[in-house]
């Protein structure tokens, strides 16, 4: 389930499934990316999986927004996506980023997000939660989600290096399903030499997870 904003998620999830047979459908979000419009997305949720294929046996459906997970919370998520389809698993990428961490024993998470610190301290506080603290917050404190996905590659890498430079993590987090990353991993995994998360790689992990099919993966979650 993709946001109507959202340029990069299909593309990334059809290179980290493979062959597994994946389908689309959009979710209405914003064009601003705030607290209210995130959680206004909830009222979406269910219309979207509703127009997936009604006859087809989901092992797994995904829900494509880190943001709108911590807002909504997880477990609302997973009972909106099954109201409007036929599915044994739902995630998105906060459960997927959970789990991630506790697979590769990350407790101590630099965060980078395109988003100011408003929205994104929801996500911190589910971390926190769950035993991820993330000491460390960087932002490009974008608000518009349409710009988001021109965040260059470089301007990405530059900003993590700052971020976990002097600093004592044992992985970096970036936020996003519609920020660019999946390029930038390898080359801030060998520059950092810690596990480096994004949301697209852990929603692509967990989905193959969930639906016991390939995963393409890259660096550490490879």
């Amino acid at each position: 389930i993709v946001l109507q904003t959202d340029e990069t998620i299909e593309r990334d999830m059809r290179r980290l499934l493979g062959d597994a047979p994946l389908y689309v459908t959009r979710v209405p979000s914003a064009p601003e990316v705030t607290s209210e419009t995130l959680q206004q997305m909830a009222n979406e949720i269910s219309g979207a999986a509703a127009l997936l294929p009604q006859a087809a046996k989901f092992s797994a459906i995904g829900y494509g927004c880190t943001s709108g997970t911590a807002q909504i919370g997880p477990d609302q998520i997973d009972a909106l996506v099954k109201a409007g389809a036929p599915t044994a698993a739902v995630t998105e990428p906060v459960s997927a980023l959970i789990v991630a961490c506790k697979h590769l024993g990350i407790k101590r998470l630099a965060f980078l997000s395109p988003y100011i610190a408003e929205v994104s301290g929801r996500l911190r506080e589910v971390l926190d939660g769950e035993g991820v603290a993330t000491p460390v917050f960087g932002s490009f404190s974008e608000g518009i989600e349409e710009k988001v996905v021109r965040i260059d590659g470089p301007s990405i890498i530059n900003a993590a290096l700052d971020l976990c430079k002097d600093v004592d993590v044992d992985g970096l987090f970036l936020s996003c399903t519609n920020l660019r990353t999946l390029d930038v991993i390898a080359p801030l995994e060998a520059a950092l030499n810690i596990p480096v998360l994004s949301s697209n790689l852990v929603l692509g992990w967990h989905l193959c997870q969930r639906g016991n099919v390939p995963f393409n993966g890259l660096g550490k979650l490879g």
